[in-house]
């Protein structure tokens, strides 16, 4: 077995040390949203009713939960045992899994569609080729990938939050660049939105989406 690179074990050590202050900042974040929940209402129409998605790093269950809301076969997956418990205990009816989403248990062409919202901004740009092939992977012909993440040009970082002694670096990207990896992994585009920041609420920077078709 090979060992896990050094950005998913630091990944993995942060969330599941700030797992529970996590939940309790952001249990509600969605009811802020009306355009994050559009978007994810838009790639749910497009997977189609009952369509198989995998959310990937899906934190404590949150998007999960809202788009099985919306009519999706939908399970979770992410590194952190202390994000799944949460997850499992606050939707005991849903599926989830611990994994790193680039290297996926699961056969070729498994989904209808994917999620990484917000879950790939810890992935080195050098890794993100890797990433998007093995979701590519798992995809059929046709399914749809949602993509969520940070505008910017320079990582976050964030040390010690609520008091634990853990760092870690959110990287936040450009959409065209973003696009372009998206559309050599073998993808095609659908869409491409960036939204301001909102008011009193945590993204304090401009927030990207990408929705894209295998």
């Amino acid at each position: 077995m090979t060992a896990d690179p050094a950005f998913v074990a630091t990944t993995r050590t942060f969330y599941d040390a700030v797992a529970e202050d996590y939940y309790a900042r952001f249990r509600t974040v969605l009811d802020d949203a009306p355009l994050d929940r559009a978007l994810m209402g838009a790639f749910a129409e497009l997977v189609g009713h009952g369509g198989r998605v995998a959310d990937l790093g899906c934190g404590p269950g949150l998007v999960t939960a809202h788009l099985a809301s919306l009519g999706l076969r939908v399970f979770g997956l992410d590194l952190s045992a202390s994000m799944l418990a949460i997850a499992r205990r606050e939707n005991p009816g849903l599926r989830f899994e611990q994994g790193s989403m680039l290297d996926l248990d699961l056969p070729d062409g498994a989904l209808a569609g994917a999620v990484s919202w917000y879950s790939s901004i810890h992935t080195p740009w050098e890794r993100l080729p890797d990433l998007f092939a093995e979701v590519r992977r798992v995809l059929a012909p046709g399914g749809h990938l949602l993509l969520g993440f940070q505008v910017g040009d320079e990582p976050r970082h964030h040390d010690r939050p609520w008091g634990h002694p853990v760092a870690l670096d959110f990287e936040r990207r450009q959409p065209e660049p973003m696009a372009g990896l998206l559309e050599k992994a073998g993808f095609t585009v659908l869409s491409r939105t960036v939204r301001v920041p909102e008011a009193d609420t945590s993204a304090q920077v401009p927030q990207a989406c990408l929705i894209a078709r295998r």
